[in-house]
């Protein structure tokens, strides 16, 4: 699998791949193939790297809002230092400019990773997607295989069939043809005696010979 995960990534190269896992079909193709242990564990990697995009995301939201708080304080607080010799203004002021700067420090290392994720999402779900592909095919190959051969064994009963229909026809015939020999030579009496000890299983012929016999002559008289 190796060879073809090269070819593939070589082929897939500077085409847009969706993020599988967010997709809802992707995740009803394996209650027609199943799935490996590769899959999962790309799946529960990707989830996580994802996970950690959100969770950047988030965070950054939430310092933003931290900093435009402390500089809205700066602002309020260098006001009262310049109309006053108040320490304790000039203490917060300080320490809101070093939170800034941790703030500051923190979104730079956030966004820095998060220039960094897309890369790594997109390289797993890529090899996600080449490993979904492999199983799909694998079943669709399994899937073909046995659909020939089910329709190689139609084809052949089909054969059969059509061969022991003529033969049950040509027994039919054979028989109807047999009982009405033997009628015209021995009699109805004769057959009757014959048919009680026998049995055949003729109800056709039986009923056609029964009608004859109890057909009403015609009259020729005039």
């Amino acid at each position: 699998m190796a060879e073809h995960e090269e070819q593939f990534k070589n082929a897939l190269t500077g085409k847009k791949i969706p993020v599988l896992i967010l997709d809802p079909k992707w995740h009803k193709l394996f209650s027609k193939t199943g799935t490996t242990e590769e899959i999962k564990e790309l799946e529960k990697k990707l989830q996580e790297v994802l996970k950690r995009q959100g969770k950047l995301n988030n965070e950054n939201k939430d310092l933003k809002k931290i900093k435009n708080n402390l500089m809205d304080e700066i602002v309020v607080n260098m006001d009262g230092v310049e109309n006053s010799s108040d320490e304790a203004k000039g203490r917060k002021l300080e320490d809101n400019k070093r939170l800034i700067n941790e703030v500051n420090e923190k979104l730079d290392r956030n966004e820095d990773e998060l220039m960094e994720l897309p890369r790594e999402i997109d390289s797993i779900n890529r090899e996600l997607m080449i490993h979904t592909m492999e199983l799909c095919y694998e079943k669709l190959r399994d899937n073909t295989k046995e659909i020939e051969e089910i329709a190689a064994w139609i084809r052949e009963v089909r054969v059969s069939l059509k061969k022991n229909i003529l033969k049950k026809q040509n027994k039919e015939v054979n028989n109807a043809e047999l009982y009405a020999y033997m009628h015209d030579i021995f009699g109805h009496d004769v057959m009757e005696l014959f048919d009680m000890k026998y049995e055949p299983t003729l109800p056709s012929l039986k009923k056609s010979e029964n009608e004859k016999t109890t057909e009403q002559p015609k009259d020729e008289t005039t």
